[in-house]
Order: structure tokens, then sequence, then C-alpha cells
């Protein structure tokens, strides 16, 4: 029988797919069409018909990606995303690529209220694909006994020897830069997930303040909402002007 050359083009990236793994992103239709001297309309007809089959999937500003289930970090409470993660039975990992004692920053010294501080920027994967940047600071008279061999293995919850009472995480949309998006393996300008969150001591010390950047096609938060007074406005969450 005579296969159809879009039908040629979807079996190709098929093969591709199972072999590079899902989350991953596509090269864009008009590199494909040039790959296969096809114009877009066959491109898009082949992608389309592996979004059928729920192999790709795309999002104005990303591009298509081999699909895949999304990263879920719920927000109920105070714990790590590797945690939940394990718990799902994935595989985390950190690969830190800054580790430093340095002047706090302006924004930073402000809200953990210290002007030395130590800064740690990591990669965090899940099942070897990368899920998130993280870049952490705190005091650096708590930072002082850590290694970076200790922060790669152990959340800084843990390494802080102090007791938490929790912690505020305000979550926004931005568009990855050259560097980030080299570290996530996305496009420079594809949407991700900026969360910044200040955690503090059961003494109301701010200790911690991290960043965190998820590609957004691969990231969704969670937020259990409890019975309370009607409202529009989600428990627990604040509208922003």
């Amino acid at each position: 029988m005579r296969t159809i050359r879009y039908q040629e083009i979807a079996q190709v990236l098929r093969e591709r797919i199972a072999e590079v793994g899902t989350g991953r992103v596509l090269p864009s239709e008009s590199d494909l069409s040039a790959e296969f001297g096809v114009s877009r309309v066959t491109v898009r007809r082949a992608l389309e018909t592996l979004r059928e089959e729920r192999l790709v999937e795309s999002r104005q500003g990303f591009g298509w990606y081999a699909a895949a289930m999304p990263l879920q970090q719920r927000l109920t409470q105070l714990e790590t995303i590797e945690r939940q993660l394990e718990e799902r039975g994935m595989h985390p990992e950190r690969q830190v690529i800054e580790f430093a004692f340095v002047d706090a920053p302006a924004h930073v010294a402000a809200q953990l209220q210290c002007e030395s501080v130590l800064r740690v920027k990591r990669v965090n994967r899940a099942d070897g694909e990368p899920f998130a940047i993280v870049t952490v600071w705190c005091p650096a008279e708590l930072g002082q006994h850590m290694s970076r061999a200790d922060v790669e293995r152990q959340p800084f919850y843990e390494l802080l020897g102090v007791a938490l009472r929790g912690a505020t995480q305000t979550i926004g949309a931005a568009a990855a830069g050259p560097a980030d998006a080299s570290l996530l393996g996305v496009p420079v300008g594809s949407p991700v997930l900026r969360c910044e969150r200040l955690t503090t001591s059961t003494a109301g010390r701010p200790i911690l303040l991290s960043e965190h950047i998820f590609p957004a096609h691969r990231t969704e938060f969670v937020v259990d909402l409890p019975l309370a007074e009607p409202s529009t406005t989600p428990s627990g969450l604040r509208l922003v002007e």
C-alpha cells in the first residue's frame, strides 16, 4: 500500500520520540519542513496525527513537544517536590552548579535581613530530565557548616538545624532567558513558571529565600481548597494587581 508523505514523517517522529523520551521539545515546524523537504502544511498534518495518538502536544510560544504527564507539586504543606516525586516512583536528582558565600543582592538582603549569604544554584532532574532550576540563599551563619556535597544530597530544610514555621510562596509567569533555556532544554523565550519562596523559623525569622524556575509545559501546582466562607478567591491565595 502506498504510504502518504505525512504518514512517513509521522513514523520517523514516532521513532525519535521513542528514543529520546517524553517531555522533550521537538524542532520547530519550519525546521522539520526544511529537514524533510516538504511544506509546513504536510509537517503540521504529521504532527496532528501524533497529537491524535497523544504522543505530542503543543503550546503557544513553546512549540511542539513529546507529550508527558506533568510533574505535579502539591501546595498543601511545606515539603520538597523531590519527596513528592519519590512517592510517585520517580528518581529525583540535584546537580549543584554554583556554591558560594557572597554579599547578599539588595532584594535578598531586604528579605533575609542580612548582608552575607550562602548562595546555591542547582538543576533538579526527575528520571534524568531537568524539571527545575533552583537558586537558594540563606544567611551565611546558618550555611557555614554546609558543603557542596551536603546540599547536593539533602534539602536545605534538613541542613539548617532550625525549627520551621512555614513559608510564603509567590508564583508567576515568565519567559526563559538563554541561560535558563539551556539548563532546562527548552527554547529561549518559552514560558516558564517562576516561584519565589520565603521560609521562616518558629521565631518568625526569615531564614531561607529560594527561586524556582519550572518549564511551564511540564509543571502543575495543585492547591487543596478547604471548605470556607464563600469567596471567589481560593483560600491561601492573594490576588496581585
